[in-house]
């Protein structure tokens, strides 16, 4: 069962265990960046966004929050408008995210999807996404649903993203916030607790081994002006 004559032996590569554990470990705050997908003046995907980031304040992270206020449509700006460099600039800045969205219409918001279509999937040869952390998390002003984080799955996985195994869906999200827009005590303000725990070990566990991750046996294969130019074609 060793008989694999299409193999290029000159780019294929054992696992390098040395490679995916590196030593020493990094010791910064992990990185994290919250994006939500409502302006209304008390949004609960934001208030959502503002209790994770404490949790994750709490367990040693660094965070910054996008306010997409001001964000124009996807294609209606160029890349140099403040806001899309700002949360471009941040993206790149990031080990990971969590992406908190409302269900509407039953999907995620056209504000959440906007941010997401602003990040590139790729600038020249480089994906600034890829090998990232990802949480998602919905709110909901009905009954329990799941369609918007399953939504940011899918977009998850398209930017390649390492989307983490846990999530939070948190209907009649009206009734678990106080007048002061903090989360009530519940099991889904547990729940949101658990994503980001979560979100943090899988951040520390994989962002030092990110490139060894990513190294692909089909690209090793390319030279880097033709990775380019296969991650930047216009048409396929």
């Amino acid at each position: 069962m060793t008989d694999t004559p299409n193999l290029d032996e000159g780019h294929f590569q054992p696992l390098d265990t040395d490679r995916l554990f590196p030593r020493p470990h990094s010791n910064h705050a992990p990185r994290i960046l919250l994006l939500y997908g409502s302006l209304r003046e008390r949004s609960y995907s934001r208030l959502m966004t503002e209790e994770a980031a404490r949790i994750l304040t709490r367990l040693g992270c660094e965070t910054r929050t996008f306010h997409p206020s001001g964000l124009p449509l996807p294609d209606d700006a160029g890349a140099d408008h403040p806001k899309v460099a700002e949360l471009r600039d941040l993206v790149g800045w990031s080990e990971g995210m969590v992406w908190s969205s409302p269900e509407r219409h039953g999907a995620m918001t056209g504000i959440m999807k906007a941010q997401i279509d602003w990040i590139p999937l790729s600038l020249g040869g480089v994906r600034p996404t890829q090998g990232k952390t990802l949480a998602v998390m919905q709110v909901s002003g009905g009954s329990q649903s799941f369609n918007a984080v399953n939504q940011l799955r899918i977009l998850g996985r398209w930017m390649r993203l390492l989307t983490i195994p846990n999530q939070s869906s948190t209907p009649k999200a009206f009734l678990e916030f106080d007048e002061a827009g903090r989360m009530k005590p519940s099991p889904f303000h547990d729940r949101m607790v658990d994503v980001m725990e979560e979100l943090v070990k899988f951040t520390v566990l994989t962002r030092d081994s990110k490139d060894y991750l990513l190294d692909r046996y089909s690209e090793r294969r390319e030279s880097a002006a033709q990775l380019s130019a296969r991650v930047n074609q216009k048409a396929i």
